[in-house]
């Protein structure tokens, strides 16, 4: 007879790689509608403090190397390959009662994945959500990017909860 609780456990890790999938499929639709609904860098109002406005970023976060050439699409990419395949294995190997650690992995993947794809696809991120306080803007960011932040803080919160979950890294 199998094990009930390694089923159980399976469908646990399942349930946390449909969410991955998830931000990745939300993040793709919403940068598919910005890249065919609005104008590059014309700002689209919503709150006094949000605009909805595109932009392209072909380096990493902050624009960070934006203007390198080309040649860092390829890091980004690496990094982002290497990083997933991490948080992959790390989250497979956490047990069900990890339940936070393996959200804020989720969290992440998914993000880094959406961003990945929009790398090998079009050689640049699609960013839309502009935040700002008067006339300072916080860098423009995507779906994928606020899913990376959840689960960056998630992993933060975890880490302070469960001192002892750092001890399951992959």
């Amino acid at each position: 007879m199998p094990d009930v609780d390694a089923a159980e456990q399976r469908r646990g890790r399942l349930l946390w790689l449909l969410l991955a999938l998830a931000v990745v499929l939300i993040d793709q639709l919403s940068k598919y509608w910005a890249d065919a609904s609005l104008v590059y860098a014309q700002p689209n109002p919503i709150l006094p403090v949000l605009d909805i406005t595109l932009h392209y970023n072909p380096g990493a976060a902050f624009s960070f190397l934006s203007n390198a050439g080309g040649w860092q699409r390829w890091l980004f990419t690496g990094i982002a390959l290497a990083v997933s395949s991490y948080l992959l294995v790390w989250l497979m190997k956490l047990r069900r009662e990890q339940w936070l650690l393996s959200l804020a992995l989720a969290l992440v993947l998914g993000g880094a994945l959406g961003n990945l794809w929009d790398r090998l696809r079009l050689g640049h991120v699609i960013d839309f959500i502009s935040v700002h306080w008067g006339s300072s803007y916080f860098p423009t960011f995507n779906i994928a990017d606020a899913a990376i932040t959840v689960g960056a803080v998630l992993l933060i919160v975890d880490t302070f909860l469960h001192p002892e979950s750092g001890d399951n890294a992959a």
